[in-house]
């Protein structure tokens, strides 16, 4: 329904006009919406706090893992260009009935991914983590050779 057509043209029947194009939209199959998985992954990657430091011989990824032990967190990279940190917080379970009267602290994925640059050595990556902070280290490749230019010899013809 278009409130416009009517002369109602306030700023009221553009909220109700809005919110109604937002109930059409939402009744008809929606084929470009992001899926769950993607929009839990964006949420992650949305409150995992990183640090990324470039030294002259490596780049180092702090991750804040709260709460995350060592063997629960995974390190992986993809497609030889991109590091992949990921974990999952648990809620505690408690052995009798509790009611959370505040809850701050985070629970559910923790997950960031991280663009690797050309000359990252993706062979040799240490992964250490203490007091819920995870250090990752990729060390820097050599640069290559410069070329030496190749002579080609000039024939008479």
């Amino acid at each position: 329904m278009d409130f416009a057509n009517l002369g109602m043209e306030s700023r009221l029947f553009s909220t109700l006009q809005d919110m109604l194009d937002f109930a059409d939209d939402h009744e008809k199959p929606a084929q470009n919406n992001p899926t769950r998985a993607y929009v839990r992954d964006a949420k992650a990657m949305a409150a995992t706090p990183a640090d990324v430091k470039e030294y002259l011989n490596s780049y180092v990824f702090i991750v804040d893992m709260p709460g995350i032990k060592a063997n629960e967190i995974k390190v992986q990279v993809e497609d030889d260009k991109v590091l992949v940190v990921s974990g999952e917080r648990k809620r505690d379970k408690d052995k009798e009935e509790v009611k959370y009267l505040r809850m701050e602290r985070r629970v559910g994925k923790f997950m960031r991914k991280f663009v690797l640059p050309d000359n990252a050595n993706v062979d040799a990556i240490p992964a250490l983590s203490r007091d819920g902070v995870l250090q990752v280290t990729v060390e820097k490749l050599p640069p290559p050779e410069p070329k030496k230019p190749k002579t080609i010899q000039v024939k008479l013809a």
